[in-house]
């Protein structure tokens, strides 16, 4: 099966890693949400404008797409995040320092439009990376009796 919005969520990411952001108006529908965005936006492509514009210009994340999934109207795409640290998002210490972090994109489809996005991201393992947070200690986690 090939959802025809592949080629669409494909191309968001290279949107991304390319910094162009213009062709978004033809890759979202007229509503389309981001739903992981942390500050709120106006649905449609000039929302997810300003998301992506926070992601590539702040955060200056690049991605590796490394698996797609597809169904008839989802596409799912898990993909490495790499970001340069930045103080006032993951905490003091993080400015400047390189990270990679895992992610998954979900977005629904509406023929070969993108309509929703749902992402999910390893912020914990980002900020250990990062310096600002200490990886647990194995010997410190057991389990109570």
């Amino acid at each position: 099966m090939t959802n025809p919005a592949l080629p669409s969520a494909l191309a968001v990411f290279d949107a991304i890693n390319s910094r162009d952001l213009s062709r978004l108006d033809d890759l979202v529908t007229a509503d389309f949400v981001d739903h992981g965005s942390p500050f709120p936006l106006t649905p449609g492509p000039e929302g997810y404008r300003r998301i992506l514009t926070f992601v590539t210009g702040v955060l200056q994340v690049r991605y590796d797409v490394e698996d797609v999934i597809e169904t008839a109207d989802r596409v799912v795409l898990r993909a490495l995040a790499h970001g340069v640290g930045v103080d006032a998002v993951h905490g003091d210490g993080a400015a400047g320092r390189s990270y990679a972090m895992a992610t998954v994109h979900i977005y629904r489809t509406e023929g070969d439009r993108l309509a929703e996005h749902w992402g999910i991201r390893d912020e914990l393992g980002a900020r250990i990376q990062l310096g600002v947070l200490s990886p647990p200690d194995p010997a410190a986690l057991t389990r109570a009796g």
